[in-house]
């Protein structure tokens, strides 16, 4: 079996074939660009972004979208990557600097669309902290160096992100699962 996965991410990509080579499923990478609308949630522009690319291409396709959401300035929100580009560290630990609550969340949607009309949907939070300073700094990283998941010590820059990959995995163990439900047991 092999799933399509929309995504320039390498790191989404390595999560998509961690999750999905546990199932014996295989997965193609798709890198052809699509529309993305503008949209307050998450769920919403992997949804559009899923339902065009599976009629565009008509195959079924899995699209995924992150958002991060700092509680206490309740952005950057689905414009993360947009943010994060022109809002340094430094500039951001100065916006946190008297907020008590630095915590935050990861929301992570997925969506499978197939060209026939049938769409799956998931989506679930990865709580995070915000430090007061940067740990270890990696430009090529962006705010890596001040996140960390809320029930881990280390920094994002600290430890390699091999070690997180089961974090971000979830809506992909839930769709490969729903696909082998659907296989036929003769196969």
């Amino acid at each position: 079996m092999l799933v399509n996965i929309i995504t320039k991410n390498p790191d989404k990509l390595a999560v998509a074939k961690s999750v999905f080579s546990k199932f014996g499923i295989e997965v193609n990478q798709i890198t052809k660009d699509f529309p993305e609308i503008q949209a307050d949630a998450s769920l919403e522009i992997a949804r559009y972004t899923a339902i065009q690319a599976s009629k565009e291409l008509n195959i079924p396709v899995i699209r995924e979208d992150h958002s991060l959401i700092i509680n206490a300035l309740g952005i950057p929100g689905r414009y993360t990557s947009f943010i994060e580009r022109r809002l340094s560290v430094n500039k951001l630990l100065k916006l946190l600097d008297n907020e008590k609550d630095r915590s935050g969340y990861f929301e992570i949607a997925t969506v499978y669309a197939e060209p026939s009309g049938l769409i799956k949907e998931y989506s679930y939070r990865v709580p995070v902290f915000f430090e007061t300073q940067e740990r270890v700094p990696d430009p090529r990283k962006g705010w890596n160096g001040i996140i960390r998941l809320a029930e881990e010590s280390r920094t994002f820059t600290e430890y390699p992100a091999e070690e997180r990959l089961h974090v971000w995995g979830r809506n992909y163990e839930s769709i490969a699962r729903f696909l082998n439900s659907r296989k036929n047991p003769r196969e």
